[in-house]
């Protein structure tokens, strides 16, 4: 399935997320889903990247990259290797959306710690809450012709 690419942006890096951000703060289909209020970590620790997300209401209000310890300190964060994080959005970009093997939802049962961490459970929970919301959000990157650095 092939999908109008926007933008062009390298992964992991504030102007992939930042396209990621645009992508579905434009998009009617992300409002639809419904609200989602969410602070949320993205750690990359093989690179030692690092970024927050922060979703309110219906559209993403930033990216930002910060350090580990802040990327720690929001409601969850999700941690994968860089080239499981490279899997799955090539996937994305192949298939138009995350095959079932693929999704947040499935990455996080497959492993044995999970993706989805926080050191707060009550916190943690916003990832099964707004899960349709990421998913979205993810599935928006076939629209970016992502490169990998």
């Amino acid at each position: 399935m092939t999908q109008e690419t926007k933008v062009k942006a390298s992964f992991p890096s504030v102007e992939w997320f930042d396209a990621l951000r645009e992508i579905v703060n434009a998009d009617d289909v992300y409002r639809r889903i419904g609200t989602c209020d969410a602070v949320v970590g993205i750690k990359i620790p093989d690179r030692q990247k690092y970024f927050r997300l922060t979703f309110e209401a219906f559209e993403v209000l930033n990216a930002s990259e910060v350090s580990e310890v802040d990327a720690e300190g929001t409601d969850f964060w999700l941690e994968m290797s860089y080239e499981r994080w490279k899997e799955m959005i090539q996937n994305i970009g192949d298939n138009g959306k995350a095959d079932l093997n693929h999704t947040l939802n499935t990455i996080d049962l497959e492993d044995p710690d999970g993706i989805a961490r926080s050191h707060d459970g009550y916190r943690r929970d916003a990832f099964y809450r707004f899960n349709q919301s990421f998913q979205h959000l993810f599935d928006s990157s076939a629209k970016i012709d992502t490169q990998f650095v």
